[in-house]
C-alpha cells in the first residue's frame, strides 16, 4: 500500500488538526480499525507536567470503550515527512490488542504511507497476554 485509503487520511488530518500540542508542537493523530471493520480516531494531548496522552493510547482508548479488543490496521500520522512512529509505551499498547495481522502503517501528512510494520517488526519478542497463564 503507497496510499492508506483517503476517507482514513481525512480523519487523521482532522484529528490531528485536533491534537493539543502546545510544548511539543508535534500534533499526531491515530485511528485503530477493529476487525470488524469499525475505525476510531485519537490525538495527544499534552500537558503541563510534561506527561501526556499519545495520540495511539487516545485511539485504542475509545476503541476499547465501544467494547472492542482486536485491532485490523493502525495508522498514524506526525506533523512531517519523518517517521512518526509509536513511542515504546504505544507498542505494547498495540501489541495488547494486534493480532498477527495486524498491520501498523506509518504516513507521511499527506498519507502516503512512508513504512508498515507487523506486530512483530514493531516490537520484536514482545511480551503479551498469553505470557500469563491461564485462570
Amino acid at each position: 500500500m503507497n496510499q492508506a485509503p483517503e476517507p482514513v487520511v481525512q480523519v487523521l488530518i482532522r484529528t490531528r488538526h485536533n491534537a493539543y500540542a502546545p510544548y511539543s508542537h508535534h500534533p499526531v493523530a491515530a485511528v485503530m480499525e477493529s476487525t470488524d471493520g469499525q475505525q476510531f480516531a485519537g490525538c495527544n494531548v499534552e500537558a503541563a507536567h510534561y506527561k501526556g496522552l499519545c495520540a495511539e493510547a487516545s485511539a485504542i482508548a475509545a476503541m476499547v470503550t465501544a467494547g472492542q479488543r482486536k485491532l485490523s490496521n493502525v495508522y498514524v500520522m506526525g506533523p512531517n515527512e519523518h517517521l512518526c512512529t509509536p513511542c515504546g509505551d504505544c507498542r505494547q499498547r498495540i501489541r495488547e490488542f494486534a493480532t498477527l495481522n495486524t498491520r501498523i502503517f506509518v504516513l507521511s501528512p499527506q498519507g502516503k504511507v512512508l513504512k508498515t510494520y507487523t506486530i512483530d517488526t514493531l516490537l520484536p519478542d514482545a511480551f503479551g497476554p498469553e505470557n500469563f497463564p491461564p485462570r
